[in-house]
């Protein structure tokens, strides 16, 4: 078998857990399978090389600049773990995103692999060598180191296991696998055995911090064998699949996303085109764009249009958006929480459930957006948590 294996920051956040990573990545060898690693930066690594390019400026540019200091990390581990595994009599050697052939759009700190060209990594591997790749990024067309975003090794691990048509992509992380919600806010929470790409998409969407949405999308359509796992324990992860025979399964989670700004622009000219030009000025500007709500149109020819984005994105998306409204207001203080099942489909009753749910435990809902899997309501952020656990036990998922 071929395999692909990925490691996340906290699975090698010191030596000697990248040791531990070595003597797990030995024991895939051993087995007789051919292995291909992607590896994070260190824990922690990639928040200080952040902290020293804003020494100079606290609005670090999208630049090739940044992405060069941010690429340095995954080097750094891929290089250590190709060491350890050499002088474990195991021939291993480490490639950057360049080096395995990724090849990505030109948008810096959040490019999109476009290519891979897979012929470096099967030659190693025919050498009878272990591939470890640093993950999160690539080289533009021109050239240029690219990065891939937050989480943006999981996409790596993806794209190498679609491209070298891997047997199976494992994932490793610090937690056993999938679960409802997060233990951490309901410790009832039930890890999953297996979850379809929908759900797991919306869930990764949604704010579970687990998988890269992206990385989920990527694996659905180069049907990608995914499985996350524990790197510090031998447990049974979650399978991530297609919806075979899972339509009997309502709900599969609920997510709470906490990066999450509400923009809301008052007094907008009320004609057609209008909201079109707003929303592509965000567009052209990188901005993603989540929830999307227009008022009834006013006596004077306006509305109001409110949406939101990431925390971290409010202040641009305020400045594009501010031609077009008499003002702009920002709220920072409010998440998503979001109800994910594929028997949304089939079953009704769903929405009315979360809804009510909510509104006994006195939660306002600001914003509601739905699709055929799944249901999301932005409320106050204190109310966050309590909404978690609220729906959990509505919909039973402990059971």
């Amino acid at each position: 078998m071929l395999i692909v294996q990925k490691y996340g920051g906290t699975s090698v956040g010191t030596l000697e857990r990248i040791e531990e990573v070595a003597k797990r990545v030995i024991k895939t060898k051993n087995a007789g399978n051919d292995v291909v690693v992607v590896v994070s930066a260190m824990s922690g690594v990639t928040n200080k090389l952040i902290e020293y390019a804003e020494f100079f400026t606290k609005n670090a540019p999208c630049s090739p600049e940044m992405d060069m200091l941010l690429s340095a990390g995954e080097r750094v581990t891929s290089a250590l773990l190709a060491i350890a595994l050499t002088q474990k009599g195991y021939p291993a050697i480490a490639l950057s995103g360049r080096g395995a052939g990724i090849v990505t759009d030109e948008i810096h700190t959040k490019a999109r692999i476009t290519e891979i060209d897979p012929t470096s990594m099967f030659s190693n591997l025919k050498e009878g060598k272990i591939v470890v790749v640093a993950g999160f990024q690539g080289v533009s067309k021109e050239g240029r180191v690219t990065t891939l975003g937050r989480g943006g090794s999981d996409l790596s691990a993806v794209a190498i296991a679609g491209a070298l048509k891997a047997d199976l992509c494992e994932i490793y992380t610090d937690v056993d696998g999938i679960y409802t919600t997060d233990p951490r806010i309901e410790p009832k929470a039930r890890k999953l055995e297996k979850i379809s790409y929908d759900e797991m998409l919306e869930l990764a969407s949604m704010g579970a911090k687990v998988l890269q949405n992206r990385s989920v999308e990527l694996a659905k359509k180069l049907n990608v064998n995914l499985v996350t796992r524990n790197s510090f324990n031998e447990n049974e992860g979650t399978l991530i699949t297609g919806e075979t025979n899972m339509e009997q399964v309502l709900i599969s989670g609920i997510a709470l996303d906490k990066n999450q700004a509400r923009v809301t622009m008052r007094s907008v000219l009320d004609k057609p085109g209008v909201a079109a030009d707003v929303f592509t000025k965000l567009a052209e500007a990188n901005i993603n764009v989540d929830m999307i709500i227009q008022n009834v149109s006013k006596e004077d020819g306006t509305t109001s249009i409110g949406f939101t984005v990431p925390q971290n994105e409010m202040e641009t998306a305020k400045k594009v958006v501010e031609s077009f409204a008499r003002s702009v207001e920002i709220d920072a203080d409010v998440v998503k929480v979001s109800v994910v099942g594929v028997g949304m489909k089939s079953h009704s009753g769903v929405a009315s459930l979360a809804f009510k749910t909510l509104a006994d435990e006195g939660i306002n809902i600001q914003m509601i957006s739905t699709s055929e899997i799944k249901i999301s309501m932005i409320v106050a952020a204190k109310y966050g948590e309590l909404a978690v656990r609220a729906l959990h036990k509505a919909y039973k998922l402990e059971d």
